[in-house]
């Protein structure tokens, strides 16, 4: 932008140059502040967050709810014919679940009519969910001591089993609640306090953070294996989100980063078993991948992130590219205001979005042949339309921006073609970074790097577990309980949260 202080030429020429230099950089500023007003007040992403739908359905349903109530506390008939659907369509309660059963009998069996003996012949079942709040119980270990009446000095004790925290207080489980209730339901320690303390168990935080400590160093050799498992893999997700720290030095935090790998071949029926593993680290230089994945070879799919770029110069990484990156930028300019050209980019992505809706779960040849009929026709028309309308636009606007992201990605962007293993986009391991930014949320900051790396090991753990359909808690406590008892570490794979298999519960009289 010219400064107000220069004089102004005569040339008409100049002065129209002038113009349309001024008018472009203005419609880019315009753009720039319509997109603090969004990020300030709007949504960010291209769609209604799906916890954010999910609360504004929460309260349609309470209201609908009420409503109901009011209309079958008026009408018998009605609150009558909604129990017998209610019956029909509730389902069956796991059959783990502990069963306590009520009887409701009469208080006479004797006859009305004939005053004898009345007898049973069936009943009515129904079975209702109930709920006892979490409860503390003390687990008593009791070793007698046995000595022989003629060897005096002998004395014979079973050996004290092996604890996580040697002198403490908590059972392995209870360590595993502490950490799935940070790591997985985003409780940061202090809150825990608060919790137990209601219940008059009285726990510092500092305590929990020995606890967290401990464990996470116990389950780093897990954490290791993890990602050593999925670097083997063909092909990989990645992504990085920041990880703040505080930097005691300096009275406030820095900005750590933890990068995420993924693999989940369910979309094209892959055999291996999906995963995510976290690995923390103090920046984000394009080092840090490229440390983490050595040895790797094969597809890895990301963002724009420049730091992946190193890695495909190895030539034993292909870079795949994401779309949803692609279509976010048309869809904020679309957003905006009148905007053709975002307008028609954007419509020519939901034709690619589109075809691979219809063609997810398929196998990999097949994915291939329908993106080579289907999808290579329209990738091989928006290229030469994009070029041709970056010429015609102001280089400096948010539309070149958008535009020249594209264009300058478009071979890793049109890799998916080629491979029917290669997903059209990045979205497995943003997904992934989810917990990641609700954890950050509520935790605010690691106290160190060496908490990073602890929110790393046990994250990672965490949700691969539940990717696979595992129960986060029965997993840790089984797993710490069974490293504590000597697991053997040549069959460290038996403990991948894939692997476990847990134990059918059993009801506690």
């Amino acid at each position: 932008m010219s400064n107000p202080a220069d004089p102004l030429s005569n040339d008409p020429i100049a002065l129209q140059a002038m113009l349309a230099a001024e008018r472009a950089e203005n419609e880019r500023l315009r753009q720039i502040i319509k997109e603090l007003q969004r990020h300030r007040f709007g949504r960010r992403a291209e769609s209604l967050p799906i916890d954010q739908l999910l609360l504004g359905l929460e309260e349609v349903e309470q209201v609908e709810a009420e409503g109901l109530a009011a209309e079958e506390a008026g009408d018998p008939a009605k609150r009558e014919d909604r129990t017998r659907k209610r019956r029909a369509n509730r389902g069956s309660l796991p059959a783990h679940l502990p069963r306590i059963e009520q009887v409701i009998d009469i208080p006479d069996k004797i006859c009305p009519c004939c005053k004898g003996m009345l007898h049973v012949m069936g009943e009515d079942r129904s079975e209702r969910l109930d709920i006892v709040p979490a409860q503390f119980r003390v687990i008593v270990t009791r070793r007698p001591k046995y000595a022989c009446r003629s060897c005096e000095e002998v004395v014979v004790q079973a050996p004290a089993p092996s604890r996580l925290v040697e002198g403490g207080i908590p059972t392995e489980a209870t360590v595993a609640h502490v950490l799935v209730s940070k790591y997985a339901d985003h409780l940061p320690l202090y809150r825990q306090s608060q919790i137990y303390a209601r219940q008059g168990v009285n726990l510092d935080r500092s305590t929990l953070a020995d606890w967290v400590g401990k464990a996470a160093f116990l389950l780093r050799p897990i954490h290791e294996r993890l990602f050593e498992r999925l670097k083997a893999s063909g092909k990989l997700f990645a992504d990085e989100t920041t990880a703040p720290v505080l930097d005691p030095g300096r009275g406030r935090t820095k900005t750590g980063q933890l990068f995420a790998y993924a693999r989940d071949d369910r979309s094209w029926g892959g055999i291996d078993p999906p995963g995510v593993a976290y690995l923390y680290a103090p920046d984000r230089k394009a080092e840090q991948p490229l440390r983490h994945l050595q040895g790797f070879v094969g597809i890895l799919q990301v963002d724009g992130y420049p730091g992946y770029r190193a890695l495909a110069e190895r030539n034993a990484v292909s870079l795949a590219f994401c779309w949803a990156h692609v279509r976010r930028r048309f869809y904020e300019l679309a957003q905006s205001g009148p905007a053709p050209i975002a307008t028609e980019a954007l419509a020519r992505t939901a034709e690619l979005y589109k075809i691979e809706s219809e063609i997810r779960g398929r196998s990999p040849e097949e994915r291939r042949i329908a993106r080579q009929e289907r999808s290579r026709p329209i990738i091989d028309a928006f290229e030469p339309w994009l070029r041709g309308n970056f010429a015609l636009v102001s280089q400096k606007s948010k539309l070149a921006e958008a535009i020249r992201y594209a264009l300058s990605r478009w071979a890793g962007l049109s890799r998916f073609l080629d491979d029917g293993r290669v997903e059209i986009d990045s979205n497995v391991v943003e997904r992934s970074i989810r917990p990641i930014a609700l954890n950050r949320k509520n935790a605010l900051f690691a106290g160190s790097d060496g908490g990073g790396e602890h929110w790393a090991t046990i994250a990672s753990l965490t949700e691969t577990a539940k990717l696979n359909g595992v129960d986060p808690f029965a997993y840790l406590a089984d797993v710490i309980t069974r490293i504590v008892a000597g697991h053997p570490q040549n069959q460290i794979d038996d403990l991948l949260p894939w692997a476990y298999a847990p134990a059918p519960l059993k009801a506690v009289a």
